[in-house]
Order: C-alpha cells, then sequence, then structure tokens
C-alpha cells in the first residue's frame, strides 16, 4: 500500500484513534491517568531512539540499481496476460499453501529519505507546488528506487507486489494538479512492478511472482458529507469516481498487472464504485482476458465496523457480486485487533479465499510503529494457525523484513479450506448490517412502505415541501416499528426524482437507525433507480424491470443492476401487457428467469424476485374475480420450477375496490398472505402494524375474505356476500361503531322519482328502475332530459361518493349497470322522439338533422405501459351510459393513438396510465396533437396521474381541452359535459381557470426553485422572423392624446362583472361559476342578483348625474428592442433616444421551451423592422373620492364600498376598450 502515512485515509483514521482515545481519557481516573503517563513516557522513549537509530543508519538509497538485460516471461504471458492462468495458479496456490503480499510502500519509502528535490527530479524541478509526499508520482522520478522496492519484497519472500498506484486517481491526484500524469503514473508503476516480478522469478522459476495493481480509496468518501450542516452533500459523485477508477484501471491493465486489488476500503460505495469500473473497463474491452479482482477492508476500530458503519458481513455482502477471488481486511489495526473481525470475515466469505495484512502493531505517541519483524510474524501467525486466510501480509508499518520473517513463520502452516458453495446459495442483502432472506428458516420479509410517494400521504407531502429532514423521521419510524427492509420511492411527475431520491438517500445513509437496513430502491424510471443505486453502499434490492420494452432493454438493464450488485425485482410484464391470469404470470415469470441466468447476463439465482402482479379482487367485473388466486398458484409453481427465485408484491392493490374500510381491507390482506406465504410468497410491501393475525380475524369476516380471495364457494355468491358485508360495515362505522337501527328497506321508495333513481344508483338496486325512469318521463316529458337531468345527476353523486370513499369499486360497477338498464329503457322512446321530429321537419319543408350519436371514446394506455385494468373500468361505466367506446389497448404508441382517434371519428381521447414513464409520454402526445392540429378533448387518467400534473405539466402543451379524470366514477360527468353543447364552455372554462390557478400556485410554492443561467434563457429567447412575419403597420397616432370626460355609457359594454363579485366575496359553484350565471347558484345566487340590481342602479345614477368622470391619456412612439431593454425614439429617424425600458427575461425552470422577455415582442434594432410600442393611463375614479366622503358622513358603508367597486369595473372597462 502505497503512501498510507500521508494519505487523507490515514489521517482519517489516525484521527478516529486519537478522538476514541481522547474520550478515553476523559473517563479515566487519576490513578488510571497516571499510569497511562507513564506508558505513554516509555513509548515516546523508544520513539526517539528508533528515530536516532534511523538518523545514523544507511545512507539514504536515492540511486537504485536499475533493469538490466532482457528477462524471462512470466507464466501468464507476455503483453496481454491470461486472466484465466492467472486465477487458476493463484486459487491452486492459495489452496496448498498460505501466499504471501508485500508490506508497506509508504514506509519503505521512507527509508529512503527523499526531499522535495528527490521527488521533482528533473522533470518536475520547476513545478508550481510541493509534491513531497505523493509516493506514486516517484516512478516518474525515481523509478529505479520503487523497482527496487518491489524487488526487495520479492525476495522477501512476497509472492504478490502491489503497484505503487495507491493514490492513482485523477481525485487523489488533484491534491497535487497531476490529474493529467494518473494514466503515465499507473502504466509506468505497472511496469515497474512487472520487471521486478520477471527478475526475481528468473532467479526462483519454481515460484513465479505476480503483481496486483492496487487501486486506492481515493480521499472522498461516497457515503459521508463533509459539511456537518449539510448530510445529504457530496463533494463527489458516484461517476465520477467510477470514471477516475475505469482511467487507473485501464493505465494498469495496459502496464501489465496479473491481478487488481482494490484495498484499504473505508467506504464500502466507493469500493463499489471502483468494482463497477472494473466490470464495465471488461466489458467495454472483451477483447482482453478478465484478471482476477481482490478486495480489502478496513475496519477501523473495535466496534467491527468501516468508517462508513458497515459489519464486516455486511462488506461482504455489499461487494460479493465482484466474485473477488479473495477478500480480507488490511490497515486502522495491529493483527491482535483484527482478530475477531477476520474470523468474522472468514465465516462469511463461502466462496472465495480470505486474506489479511494488518499494521505493525498500533501506532505509537509519534505516529510511528515500533512492532519488530518478529513480534509481526508471531503475532500474524494466530491468523495461520486458526485456519483463517490463504495470504498474509503487512500494512502500514512493514518493510521487507517484516515480510521475510512472516513468510518464514508461516511457511509450514496449511491455509483455510476455501467452503464448497451450497448448490443454491441464500439470498442475502445489506445496508450497515446484512440480512439473510429465507422463508424457511426467518420467515416473511417486510418492506416498508411508508417511504414511498404512493404508500404514504405523509411522507408525499413532506417530500414535496422539501422537508426532507422530518421525511427521515418516516424512516426512522418505519425502522422502529418491525420493517426489514426500507422501500424509497420518488416518483411523481412533479418532482425532479433523480434529485429527490440522491438528497433523501444521501441523507438517510449516515443515520445509522435507518441504513442499518437495507434498501429497495423502487422507481418505473430507470433511471432514478439507477440514480439510487449510487447512493446505496450496502446491497440493495432494484425495484424493478420487465420484459415490456422487449429481450435486448430487458438485458441491458439486468446488467447494469449485476454489476451494482443488487437483487431485482422482476415485474410479471412483457411485450403483451401485463400478467393478469395464472397462465400469463408463469409463462413471463419463466421467460424471464431464463433470460436472466442464461449466458448473457449470468444473473444469481437467489437475487431474482418474482412480482407476478397482485391485482385488485372483488371489483364487480368477472373476470377480476381469481386475480388472487392466479397471484397464489403462481407462487407455488415458481418455487417449483425457478430455483432460487424469490416472490414478492403489492398488497395494498388487492383491495383497492373497498377503500374507506381499513380494517376489511387489512383483514384481507392477512387472509391473501396466509395462503400465499404458505406457497411460497417471500416477501411483500405490507402495512405490517395495521395487518391482523389470521386466526384472529373475527368469523364471518374471515370465511368472507377467505371466499373471495381464493374465489370459492358453495353457492358462488362469495362477491355479493362480502360487498354486503362492507356496505353494513360502513354503515355501522357512519353510526359510530354501534349497532345499525333497522330501517325499513322500501321506505326510500316513498321519496320522489327523482331522490328515488339516486338511491337505486348508488345502492345498484336494479328492481325498480324501469317503473321510476317511466315515472321521471311521465313527469319530464322528454326522455333525453331523463338522461341527462335525474339520472346524470345521480351518477355525479356516485363520482363524489367513491372519491369520498364513501362507495367502493364494485358498487361504481353496480351503479353503472344500473344507469345501463334506465338507458335501454328510454331508447324505445328516444327513437319515437327523433321520428316525430323528423316527420315534423319533413311536413314544413326542412331536410332532416343529421342523426349524431352519443360520443365515441377512444382509450389507450400509452407506450411504456402495460396496466389496463383502471381503464377497462372506465370502459364499462362509459359503456353502460351509452357511449362508443373504442379500447385500441396497452403500450400504445402515439402516433397508433393519434391516427385511431381519426379513423374511429373519436370525440374525446382518454389516455391511461399507472407508471410515471407514462406521464411523459402523455405529455408527448399532448405536443403531438398540438402539432398535428387536433382539436378533442384530452382525458388523462391512472394511478400517478394528477389534476396538478395535468394543469402543470400538459395543459401548456395543447392549445385544445385538457382534463384529469380522477377515477372510473366521474368519467360519465366529465364526457357528459364535453359533449353537450349546453354544458361544454362552462366547463371547459371552469377547469381551465382551476387549472391556471394550480400552475400559478405551483411555481410560486416552489421551496427549491432552479433557474437558468441569464445567459442560457436569452438563448432560448422567442427569435421569430421578422423579416418574413408582416411588417408592423405605423399608427396614425404618434405622440400623446389625453381623452377627457370620456362618455361612461360607452363603456358600460366592456365591463367584466366577475371581480365585483369577488370583492364582495360571492362565488358560485360549478356550473354556476361567472356572471351571469352566478345569479342560478343554489346558495349565493339571489344576493348575487340582488348585489349586481343595485350596483347598476347606482351605476345609472353616476352616469346621469355626472357625479364621477373618466379620463385617459394614450402615447405611440417609434421602438425597437436591443437584447432585453426596449429603446423608445423621439421621432421615425430613430435617432433621438426618449427612455429605455429594461426588461426583466424569465428564468425560471419551467416546461416551456421560450423564455420570454417583453422585448422579444418588438423588432430588434438590427432588424432593420421599425416597430412601435405603446402605453395607456386610464382612471373612472375623478369624482368618486368625494362621493365615498359623502357616503361616510350618511354612515352608508354599502355605497361606499359599492362606488369603489363601480369605479374599479369601469377603469378597467375604458383599459379594454383602449
Amino acid at each position: 500500500m502505497s503512501g498510507v502515512d500521508v494519505d487523507a485515509v490515514a489521517k482519517t483514521v489516525q484521527a478516529e484513534i486519537e478522538r476514541q482515545t481522547e474520550a478515553a481519557f476523559a473517563s479515566m481516573s487519576a490513578d488510571e491517568l497516571a499510569q497511562t503517563v507513564q506508558k505513554l513516557e516509555e513509548q515516546l522513549e523508544k520513539a526517539k531512539a528508533a528515530l536516532a537509530a534511523q538518523e545514523s543508519g544507511p545512507a539514504r538509497a536515492v540511486a537504485a540499481s536499475s533493469a538490466s538485460g532482457s528477462l524471462p516471461p512470466l507464466p501468464w504471458g507476455e503483453g496481454t496476460v491470461d486472466g484465466a492462468k492467472v486465477h487458476k495458479f493463484v486459487d491452486e496456490t492459495m489452496s496448498k499453501r498460505i501466499m504471501i503480499i508485500d508490506g508497506a510502500m509508504g514506509t519503505t519509502i521512507q527509508q529512503y529519505k527523499f526531499t522535495e528535490a528527490d521527488f521533482r527530479g528533473d522533470r518536475f524541478k520547476d513545478y508550481h507546488r510541493d509534491i513531497k509526499g505523493n509516493n506514486d508520482m516517484l516512478v516518474l522520478t525515481q523509478p529505479d528506487t520503487i523497482r527496487d522496492i518491489h524487488r526487495r519484497y520479492f525476495e522477501a519472500g512476497a509472492d504478490i507486489c502491489e503497484t505503487n498506484t495507491f493514490s492513482g486517481t485523477t481525485i487523489a491526484q488533484a491534491d497535487y494538479g497531476m490529474e493529467e500524469l494518473v494514466y503515465e503514473i499507473n502504466y509506468t508503476s505497472a511496469q515497474l512492478a512487472v520487471e521486478a516480478a520477471k527478475e526475481v522469478t528468473a532467479k526462483e522459476p519454481h515460484k513465479p511472482r505476480l503483481v496486483a495493481g492496487a487501486i486506492g480509496p481515493t480521499n472522498r468518501t461516497l457515503s459521508i458529507s463533509p459539511s456537518v450542516e449539510d448530510p445529504g452533500f457530496r463533494n463527489c459523485t458516484f461517476d465520477e469516481v467510477v470514471t477516475a477508477y475505469k482511467e487507473q484501471v485501464g493505465a494498469l491493465v495496459a502496464g501489465g498487472v496479473h491481478l487488481l486489488l482494490v484495498e484499504t476500503i473505508f467506504d464500502t460505495l466507493n469500493a463499489k464504485a471502483a468494482l463497477y469500473a472494473i466490470d464495465e473497463f471488461w466489458d467495454e474491452n472483451s477483447n482482453l482476458s478478465r484478471l482476477p479482482t481482490m478486495i480489502s477492508g478496513t475496519i477501523v476500530d473495535q466496534s467491527g465496523r468501516t468508517l462508513s458503519g458497515q459489519t464486516t458481513e455486511a462488506f461482504w455482502v455489499s461487494v460479493m457480486h465482484a466474485k473477488p477471488i479473495c477478500i480480507g481486511l488490511n490497515c486502522a489495526l495491529g493483527a491482535t485487533q483484527m482478530l475477531p473481525f477476520m474470523q468474522a470475515l472468514s465465516g462469511c466469505a463461502d466462496t472465495c479465499h480470505v486474506h489479511s495484512y494488518p499494521n505493525a502493531g498500533l501506532p505509537n505517541a509519534m505516529g510511528g510503529y515500533d512492532q519488530t519483524p518478529e513480534a509481526f510474524a508471531k503475532e500474524v501467525r494466530q491468523f495461520a494457525d486458526l485456519g483463517l486466510v490463504n495470504l498474509l501480509g503487512g500494512c502500514c508499518g512493514t518493510t521487507p523484513d517484516h515480510i521475510k520473517a512472516l513468510a518464514q513463520e508461516v511457511a509450514s502452516i496449511k491455509p483455510r479450506v476455501k467452503p464448497t458453495p451450497p448448490e443454491l446459495p441464500r439470498m442475502k442483502i445489506s445496508g450497515l448490517e446484512a440480512v439473510t432472506v429465507d422463508l424457511k428458516q426467518f420467515g416473511f420479509l417486510n418492506l416498508g412502505e411508508r417511504c414511498n410517494l404512493a404508500g404514504s400521504a405523509k411522507f408525499k407531502k413532506l417530500i414535496m415541501d422539501n422537508e426532507y429532514d422530518k421525511a427521515l423521521d418516516v424512516a426512522k419510524h418505519q425502522a422502529e416499528n418491525g420493517a426489514q427492509v426500507l422501500d424509497i420511492n420518488m416518483d411523481d411527475g412533479m418532482l425532479d426524482g433523480v434529485a429527490a431520491m440522491t438528497k433523501f438517500l444521501n441523507m438517510a445513509i449516515p443515520e445509522p437507525d435507518v441504513s442499518r437496513l437495507p434498501m429497495m430502491v423502487d422507481s418505473s424510471k430507470f433511471h432514478i433507480l439507477e440514480a439510487g443505486l449510487k447512493c446505496c453502499q450496502g446491497k440493495c434490492i432494484a425495484n424493478s424491470i420487465s420484459l415490456k420494452e422487449g429481450e435486448e432493454d430487458f438485458i441491458k438493464k439486468a446488467k447494469i443492476i449485476k454489476r451494482f450488485g443488487a437483487a431485482v425485482v422482476v415485474m410479471a410484464f412483457d411485450e403483451e401487457g401485463q400478467a393478469a391470469g395464472y397462465e400469463d404470470k408463469v409463462r413471463i415469470c419463466k421467460r424471464a428467469y431464463d433470460i436472466l441466468v442464461g449466458p448473457r447476463v449470468q444473473f444469481p439465482r437467489e437475487d431474482i424476485i418474482f412480482d407476478p402482479n397482485i391485482l385488485t379482487i372483488a371489483t364487480g367485473l368477472e373476470e377480476h374475480n381469481n386475480y388472487g388466486k392466479d397471484f397464489i398458484q403462481a407462487c407455488q409453481w415458481i418455487k417449483s420450477n425457478l430455483p432460487g427465485a424469490k416472490i414478492s408484491g403489492g398488497v395494498s392493490n388487492l383491495s383497492f375496490g373497498f377503500r374507506g374500510l381499513n380494517a376489511l381491507r387489512e383483514a384481507i390482506h392477512a387472509v391473501f398472505l396466509y395462503h400465499a406465504i404458505n406457497n411460497g410468497m417471500d416477501m411483500g410491501i405490507v402495512n405490517a402494524g395495521a395487518m391482523p393475525i389470521y386466526s384472529d380475524i373475527p368469523e364471518p369476516m374471515r370465511t368472507y375474505c377467505e371466499e373471495v380471495v381464493l374465489n370459492k364457494s358453495e353457492d358462488g355468491n362469495h362477491v355479493e356476500r362480502l360487498l354486503k358485508f362492507a356496505e353494513e360495515e360502513k354503515e355501522r362505522k357512519s353510526a359510530g361503531g354501534g349497532a345499525v337501527a333497522k330501517t325499513n328497506k322500501l321506505e326510500w321508495r316513498e321519496k320522489p322519482v327523482r331522490e328515488r333513481l339516486t338511491y337505486s344508483l348508488i345502492k345498484g338496486i336494479s328492481e325498480f328502475v324501469d317503473e321510476d325512469t317511466e315515472e321521471a318521463r311521465q313527469a319530464i316529458k322528454s326522455p333525453l332530459q331523463v338522461i341527462e337531468g335525474p339520472l346524470m345527476d345521480g351518477m355525479n353523486e356516485v363520482g363524489d361518493l367513491f372519491g369520498a370513499g364513501k362507495m367502493f369499486l364494485p358498487q361504481v360497477i353496480k351503479s353503472a349497470r344500473v344507469m345501463k338498464k334506465a338507458v335501454a329503457y328510454l331508447i324505445p322512446y328516444l327513437e319515437e322522439e327523433k321520428a316525430q321530429v323528423r316527420a315534423a321537419r319533413e311536413a314544413a319543408g326542412l331536410p332532416p338533422e343529421e342523426d349524431k350519436p352519443k360520443g365515441t371514446v377512444l382509450m389507450a394506455t400509452v407506450k411504456g405501459d402495460v396496466h389496463d385494468i383502471g381503464k377497462n373500468i372506465v370502459s364499462v361505466v362509459l359503456g353502460c351510459n351509452n357511449y362508443r367506446v373504442v379500447d385500441i389497448g396497452v403500450m400504445c404508441p402515439c402516433d397508433k393513438i393519434l391516427d385511431a382517434a381519426i379513423a374511429e371519428k373519436a370525440d374525446v381521447i382518454g389516455l391511461s396510465g399507472l407508471i410515471t414513464p407514462s406521464l411523459d409520454e402523455m405529455v408527448f402526445v399532448a405536443q403531438e396533437m398540438e402539432r398535428r392540429g387536433f382539436k378533442q378533448p384530452l382525458l388523462i387518467g391512472g394511478a400517478t396521474t394528477s389534476k396538478m400534473h395535468t394543469a402543470v405539466k400538459l395543459t401548456p402543451k395543447y392549445s385544445g381541452f385538457i382534463c384529469h379524470v380522477l377515477d372510473a366514477s366521474r368519467a360519465v360527468g366529465v364526457v357528459a359535459s364535453l359533449l353537450d353543447d349546453r354544458l361544454r364552455d362552462d366547463f371547459v372554462a371552469d377547469t381551465r381557470e382551476q387549472y391556471d390557478e394550480m400552475r400559478e400556485e405551483h411555481y410560486a410554492s416552489l421551496a427549491d426553485r432552479k433557474f437558468l443561467t441569464l445567459e442560457k434563457a436569452r438563448s432560448k429567447a422567442l427569435a421569430p422572423d421578422w423579416k418574413a412575419i408582416p411588417r408592423p403597420v405605423k399608427p396614425k397616432l404618434l405622440g400623446t392624446k389625453a381623452l377627457l370626460k370620456y362618455p361612461l355609457k360607452e363603456l358600460v359594454p366592456y365591463i367584466d362583472w366577475n371581480p365585483f363579485f369577488a370583492v364582495w366575496q360571492l362565488r358560485g359553484k360549478y356550473p354556476n361559476r361567472g356572471y351571469p350565471k352566478i345569479f342560478n347558484d343554489e346558495a349565493v345566487g339571489s344576493e348575487a342578483k340582488k348585489l349586481h340590481d343595485d350596483a347598476v342602479a347606482l351605476m345609472n345614477e353616476f352616469i346621469e348625474k355626472g357625479l364621477i368622470e373618466a379620463r385617459g391619456v394614450v402615447g405611440i412612439w417609434p421602438a425597437n428592442s436591443v437584447g432585453d431593454d426596449i429603446e423608445v425614439y423621439g421621432d421615425e429617424s430613430r435617432g433621438d433616444k426618449i427612455a429605455t425600458f429594461h426588461t426583466l427575461r424569465q428564468q425560471e425552470e419551467r416546461d416551456d421551451e421560450h423564455y420570454l422577455a417583453m422585448s422579444d415582442f418588438v423588432a430588434p434594432k438590427d432588424s432593420g423592422v421599425p416597430d412601435y410600442i405603446g402605453a395607456f393611463a386610464v382612471s373612472a375614479g375623478f369624482g368618486s373620492e368625494e362621493l365615498c366622503e359623502k357616503y361616510k358622513k350618511e354612515n352608508n358603508d354599502y355605497n361606499v364600498i359599492m362606488t369603489e367597486a363601480i369605479a374599479d369595473r369601469l377603469a378597467e372597462a375604458f383599459a379594454e376598450l383602449l
């Protein structure tokens, strides 16, 4: 290990030792402190003696002998090393005897007592900064000495020497400004070590020597923030570290090393970056032979953990994916202190050999090491005697003499016997601690879902509000409440998922209460998944990938996850869609398994987790009733046919139809899990704290749930039975938990017909619908008005109740079917009414009206998404309401959707999607609709969609109407409003107003806004071709003109009365928002009408008596823009600049193509196009102050407010007129 005594890593370790020593001093008694002082004084005398001996010792060997003559090649090949041969030799040799690796490069270099001038040599004599201490670059200025050190270690008995490249990355060399020399340093260092290996091997051909390319930890840590104030901050990224390591690996391989050694790992995430770089290097250089990799960690103190907090076993689990030929520990501790941790590592590293190269004891008070070669060798021997190791060596404080003594000490001791791994290893994952996944031995694994935006409304709000520290408390509570793995998901259309995932995990990793647990990094966007994996030092679970984009995409993603060393969740999707039934579940899982364990990926079987899709049961659609049973049977098949594979799933999906009845939902989950676990389900996203034990679920609830979960009962009426039970539970809940009072079940039949129809729809009662529909028809006369009136009102109430969690999904389906029956009853009367209209027009000599169908709705699940159950329910509900529904399926590309909309003459287009990437695809569809000139309304729905996302991300992309539809129960009302000429305009205007407000609130409330640089914003300015567009017309007026005593009567038609009602805080509800519809509102209509009448009367009085006066002034001048400024000129010569308007350009990051300034709308000066700018100022308040004073003296506050409001409306009307 090169340069340890000056490297930042050693400083960190030393500081930790000093910190703990200081803490110990504080707790000592006076006697203990006196004894400690005596011992330290003895150590100090020893250090002084050692220093004196070195100063009076042999002269420093600045000029070591250079290599001469040609040497025979090593057995591993000349030039390109045969990695397979090296692996075979090392594996066999370590199985026969304990091999020896060299000692400390830094300690040995110190023997040469190099000065700053020696470090510089001729090449760097004029370098701009000090470089003494940069041991790695001595391979360029003192190459003979470095070669000589390798030779000395080989001659002392070392089988393997490390290259002098401990700090050989651009990150570490940045301390000296020598980043550009990294490749040369590593390449040269490898060649020097190989030359020494050849030289000694030529003398001892029976014992060929090897060179390990030393890859140190860098002086940065990826798991710990360097800032106390900001635990989420990192001063380098995973990608930067990978890039640095990959350059080092390339140079070492090119220089001829035989093994790669990732060493002195104090932060496992740094090591994972190195291992990632190594694997990526071999993947990119497939023509080269893969060299064996060795891995060496560092336990910093007696806690038995790395500096970043991992236990020895967790460290092994985190790096075992790299399949090292040997793993071990080095540095920080002496052999005695290291012993228990070596025992732990030797016990768990069941697929490779084990090594140790400890320090020469603990450092003395001066930072030096006193342990003699003989004492070091005897202390290290205990590892060999206990059968713990296959390779031994030395770290800080050791020299060739220490290695010689060690080699002699262990020469006759047999090495550790490498365990024979089981045919089917158990799955292991890790955080700071390791977890073994074994259903039979350790039981079901609870995946905590409270740190999932879709699993916790509280967590989502905290993340959206940028309160990450409080969100971290949610994770802590999950860990305290028994979660064994934390599921972290940051998928939301309104969130930067990569930034959120990175920030949260970076804050979570230093929290031991949280990071002791393994993480499930969860995202439907693979780049967010990758971002999460780059933050975790432990072995994670990556959730998820699937075959929906085809095999090549699946293989690519699986190989990346494997490179991170993570386990993988595979969703049961393929190119055809989501696996709903048993046959599809097993077919897709089998196909995915074969690909993963096959030669192209070689994914560990035990690390494959299938999610065969837990889908909603008891929805009211018969085809959904077997979903629970299908999942359970698929579990059994997977366990029997796909060795090693695990099974997981999101259990809450199962009971989605019973929102609002949490006790019933948890009972359904408990029953389901009882059967699923018994059939092999290993883990799941569950709310463990709320779920009852299967045997504790009271009857008859347990039987009802079991019948529905297994879709089996004697009479076949189990879904209806559970639905009835759910309704009773809801009523009991509404009654405060007490007994529900018995009522006459037909009491509702005595209510008016409108209420009876609504009751039938809500309760799903079809028995009386024909007679009630007929009664309504008789009363209303028009069958169409029966549909659009009482029936539609009833369906809207169904939507409100479902949205509030007071109705269940099966009830909504039943309601739709009652609606369908009522409409079917009215169809003959509708046809009769049409015939009468046709006859009447024909008798009057008028052409027949075009027979317009109720409407066609095109439905599609967007590209990249295979979920269609919710969409299918919407289709059923719309179909039951007599709409023509064209469902073109799942994974639909944009062109397919839009072409189908044209071919089917769709009146409305509906897009569905469950996963977050679908939101981006929906944005693309909206953009394409705008580009292709579509006008149809676009409806958006699905689990990850939201009204806010629709308002912020979608509506700016399409000038047509876009509306978010919350669920199936709302679809009918929305479509009906859009296709009714009488309702459409108000509905569209009202929705757009809501979305405009939401969009502005969103941008105003962003706590962590991002801004473009002004330069970048200016590059995105609106830049029309001023020569191509019509030239600005020269105005008739140039200069200013005053408008005095402007006739108020001319302003009245321009008045917008809506702000007037806002002054009085009167606001109607849709469809009665806005003037004049506000007069029809039940709550505020009458008061609004009275207020308006008073205002009109008072305004007319003002006009007739001339009590107030309107005045204005308007000006127009020649103008041109210069950048973000607008220059205003005195005349058409444009030479006399009379003013400059400095306009501001938008910089806040938005989903807009252009970042605008007002100057963009004025022709630039250099365009040669003459342009103009206008301004005006108006008021209709002259005289209003006097009137208000008069009314105040009369104590008429009502007229004071009214006068101000009227003057305000007239002033705006004046502005509108101008």
